[in-house]
């Protein structure tokens, strides 16, 4: 099996040549933010932060999806921070993409590469910085974390990808495959991140319809989503944004796998309020 990539967004600007027409969308139920709209132009920085930059791909919104946010921050050599979360009620999902990354949590040192995977719970002491001669890259997803009776918070760990045998869904013969990077059947997680993966021809073969909102970054390959009524095309380095209960199946088309960076809340009541 050929070994993963990982699409990561390179910014600069488009010629005035080109075309306005892309496929970027948002509508009552999804949002589609294609790669070619991840510029310059719409970067974004951090107070505490050095020599770096982000993407804001998906924030809370009230009335769409409402439980996390999520960035996709590079890193020039030498960048980062020694104080990277101001919220001490958020937890964080770092998903590394490009380069080599140096992580403390907890008083923990990390090397980070591409497909490393951080899990960094509300409150945690942790830093983040880039000690090589090329630039890093990595997803940063961000929630609240809700308490529950009778259940800790959860600790911090650091995995990689390509260690973790993925779940081979059922009746797939393999098409369909899903890395976990949290326990499905540990409370303390209120929020599960994993990387899903289809085989050329696999496909979600129903309307998932659900109350977990999701953010879905491809990594690798392209492939049809069915978004409430619409069929998109989506490809490498595109996100989608999904509200609660937004209808959704794909069929991955080829030539190679279909692979994305799924984000979805659980394991908590519903607020009544």
């Amino acid at each position: 099996m050929a070994s993963p990539t990982y699409h990561t967004p390179h910014g600069g600007h488009p010629g005035q040549d080109q075309l306005l027409t892309d496929r970027a969308m948002f509508t009552d139920a999804y949002a589609v933010i294609p790669k070619g709209t991840m510029r310059d132009i719409v970067t974004s920085f951090l107070p505490g932060w050095d020599s770096m930059r982000m993407w804001v791909i998906a924030r809370p919104l009230s009335g769409f999806a409402e439980t996390f946010s999520q960035y996709i921050v590079e890193l020039q050599p030498g960048g980062g921070s020694d104080a990277p979360e101001s919220d001490a009620t958020a937890q964080a999902g770092l998903f590394v993409t490009q380069g080599t990354l140096q992580l403390t949590v907890d008083g923990t040192a990390h090397t980070l590469t591409p497909g490393s995977f951080v899990y960094a719970p509300a409150g945690a002491d942790w830093t983040i910085r880039n000690t090589s001669d090329e630039i890093g890259a990595f997803h940063w997803i961000r929630k609240r974390w809700q308490s529950a009776p009778g259940v800790q918070k959860p600790a911090s760990f650091v995995v990689n990808e390509q260690d973790i045998a993925p779940n081979v869904m059922p009746d797939t013969e393999g098409r369909w495959s899903t890395t976990r990077f949290m326990n499905p059947e540990d409370m303390s997680h209120d929020m599960h991140v994993t990387v899903v993966s289809f085989e050329p021809g696999g496909v979600i073969p129903f309307l998932e319809t659900h109350v977990m909102e999701h953010g879905l970054f491809v990594l690798e390959g392209k492939a049809v989503y069915k978004l409430n009524q619409d069929w998109v095309e989506v490809e490498a380095g595109d996100f989608m944004w999904l509200r609660a209960f937004c209808p959704q199946a794909c069929y991955a088309g080829g030539p190679g796998r279909f692979r994305y960076l799924l984000y979805k809340d659980v394991n908590r009541h519903m607020p009544l309020g």
